[in-house]
């Protein structure tokens, strides 16, 4: 990353931690110690007060609210106050900054299902990527697998019941002895995933939910 894009970044991270006290106990929640902080208690009123596109993201280290503090053709940044970083691209954690062990790349072949919509794939669809595991630059790690249509759910987000596709993506590693499965909730119409559940190294898994979703260009 362009260190001068990383300086902005930070001090962005520095104005979101006192422009509201969600922030600042985001900054308190992810980092907590391992053995389990508080959730985050999110109220619409909280999101609506700060001008940003927001996503709630709950790990192994607590749970913050990130801002999107940077759109670069279909790769999206997402920053917490506490300074991490999330990558997104199609609703998928393609690189990380700021965790114990990082995901440092990630490439899909060129048919992968992400970019035209999950609402579209079927049982026994094959998934495909290769990642990047630090330390250690661990680089090219094959994941393989396949998806499956699990039917629509009622997902609950800020008090709003939104009927949702799940769609799961069944992992594997033989590299890293990695099994893992995600999980994706998406619009049936568009397959905008409103929320996830993703392994994104061996030790770190997220869950990310869109508090305030951004569709296009700001």
């Amino acid at each position: 990353m362009n260190p001068l894009r990383l300086i902005a970044l930070t001090a962005l991270a520095s104005s979101l931690c006192a422009c509201n006290p969600l922030m600042q106990a985001s900054l308190n929640t992810l980092g907590g110690s391992l053995s389990g902080p508080d959730a985050l208690e999110l109220t619409r009123a909280q999101v609506d007060a700060l001008p940003y596109y927001q996503i709630e993201v709950t790990s192994e280290y607590g749970s913050a609210v990130m801002a999107l503090v940077r759109v670069r053709g279909d790769l999206q940044y997402w920053q917490a106050s506490s300074r991490q970083l999330l990558l997104l691209q199609d609703g998928v954690v393609v690189r990380t900054l700021g965790f114990p062990d990082e995901l440092l790349g990630t490439r899909f072949p060129t048919n992968a299902p992400f970019h035209d919509g999950l609402q579209r794939v079927i049982d026994d669809q094959p998934s495909q990527r290769w990642v990047d595991l630090g330390p250690g630059y661990q680089l090219d790690l094959p994941l393989t697998g396949s998806f499956h249509r699990a039917g629509v759910e009622t997902v609950r987000i800020l008090h709003r019941d939104y009927a949702l596709l799940r769609v799961d993506e069944h992992l594997k590693s033989p590299l890293k002895n990695l099994s893992a499965t995600n999980s994706y909730w998406v619009d049936p119409s568009d397959g905008f995933v409103m929320k996830s559940r993703q392994q994104v190294t061996p030790s770190l898994s997220v869950t990310l939910t869109q508090l305030r979703p951004f569709r296009g260009q700001p």
